[in-house]
C-alpha cells in the first residue's frame, strides 16, 4: 500500500507542478477551475500519505 500511496502522491504532485507551470491563474495563487481540482488531489493525497507514515 505504501508505494501505491506514495506513487500516487508523486503524481499528483507531479500532475499539479506541471499545471501550474503553464497557468498563470495558478501562477499567482489563484486557482483556475482545473488547478483547484488538481490541487485539491493533491492535498488530499498527501494528507494520506503523511497520516500513514505518522502510523508507522
Amino acid at each position: 500500500m505504501t508505494d501505491s500511496l506514495h506513487t500516487r502522491y508523486m503524481a499528483a504532485s507531479a500532475t499539479w507542478r506541471t499545471h501550474r507551470k503553464g497557468c498563470p491563474p495558478c501562477q499567482h495563487q489563484r486557482r483556475c477551475p482545473d488547478g483547484d481540482l488538481l490541487y485539491e488531489r493533491l492535498v488530499k493525497v498527501q494528507d494520506a500519505y503523511l497520516a500513514h507514515l505518522r502510523a508507522r
